[in-house]
Parts: structure tokens; C-alpha cells; sequence
């Protein structure tokens, strides 16, 4: 028959015991103190190509972001997610992703086409930006795009400055 091991000896053991904590890391210190775990200082973002204006980033962003193929989308995103900080990345790198294995787009050869039509500082928010882009959707593959006519979207774009250039933040597309 298995003893079970006191409870005093299994807390020395684990370092839970009294006056063990002059023996324990200073963060495991702080986090029995606090019951959180001090985390390191996040890294500072960096982007692979930013450019000179926020207008400028938000204008080369929206018209990558607009043109691709089945074949590109999802190489684009990333290439996108290297360009941009914060929530944008994390969304294009989820895009990326999930339209690298979209067996639905792939095999319809679905591509989509476009130009960026404005880009205007939203009133009264700094560092936000409407942008306007006249879009179409084909498929080489699919009847399900035929006839479809070139639409109208609005997205609205944030942006940041990383060291001396400027990238999309957040891409929120609204049509």
C-alpha cells in the first residue's frame, strides 16, 4: 500500500512551503505576491517596407490588399503582415493562413482586381484614414463570379509610425 506524502513535505518540495520563497526566482516571488507572472517587455515591431507618409503606406497597403489570384493570396498576405504592426498583422497573418488551405478558392481560380480610389484622413481621428477602392472578383474555374460588375468598397485603415516610416495598424474593411 502506497503512503501518501504529507502535505508539508510535498509543498517544501514544490517550493510552496514557508520561508522557501528567499530560494525561489524573483519573478515567481512577484507572481505569488501578486498571482501574475511578470511577462518581458514586448519587442518593439518592426515592418519589413514601410513608407515616407501615412497616406502613403495606407494607399500601397489597400491596393495589395485588394489585387491578388488563388495563387498569390496567400504568399500576398504575408507579404502584407510583414508590412504592417499590430492588429493589421495578426489579421493578415490569420488571412494568410486560412486561404493557404481554401481548397474552394484554390480550385476555383478565384482572383480578385482593383484600384484604390481615395484615401482621406477620417475627421476629427488622428492617424485614421477612408479608403475607397473600386473592386472585381473573377474565377477561371467557376461560373459563380460571371457577370459580376466592378464594385465599390470602403475600408477604414489605421496607421502607425515605426521609426521613421509609417504602416498600416488596422485594416477594418466596412463594404
Amino acid at each position: 500500500m502506497r503512503r501518501a506524502w504529507p502535505l508539508a513535505v510535498v509543498a517544501a518540495l514544490a517550493g510552496c512551503g514557508g520561508g522557501t520563497q528567499a530560494h525561489q526566482p524573483p519573478k515567481l516571488q512577484v507572481a505569488r505576491a501578486s498571482h501574475e507572472y511578470p511577462s518581458p517587455s514586448p519587442r518593439a515591431e518592426t515592418v519589413s517596407a514601410g513608407l515616407p507618409t501615412a497616406v502613403q503606406a495606407v494607399r500601397s497597403f489597400a491596393s495589395a490588399y485588394i489585387n491578388w489570384t488563388a495563387g498569390t493570396v496567400a504568399s500576398d498576405m504575408r507579404a502584407l503582415a510583414g508590412r504592417s504592426v499590430g492588429e493589421a498583422r495578426s489579421a493578415l497573418e490569420l488571412a494568410a493562413a486560412q486561404t493557404a488551405s481554401d481548397y474552394e478558392l484554390q480550385r476555383g481560380g478565384i482572383a480578385n482586381s482593383g484600384t484604390v480610389e481615395a484615401v482621406a484622413p477620417l475627421p476629427r481621428a488622428s492617424r485614421e484614414y477612408v479608403v475607397v477602392t473600386r473592386e472585381s472578383t473573377s474565377a477561371t474555374n467557376t461560373t459563380a463570379y460571371d457577370g459580376l460588375r466592378p464594385a465599390w468598397h470602403v475600408a477604414l485603415a489605421t496607421v502607425s509610425r515605426v521609426g521613421r516610416v509609417w504602416a498600416v495598424s488596422g485594416w477594418q474593411p466596412q463594404s
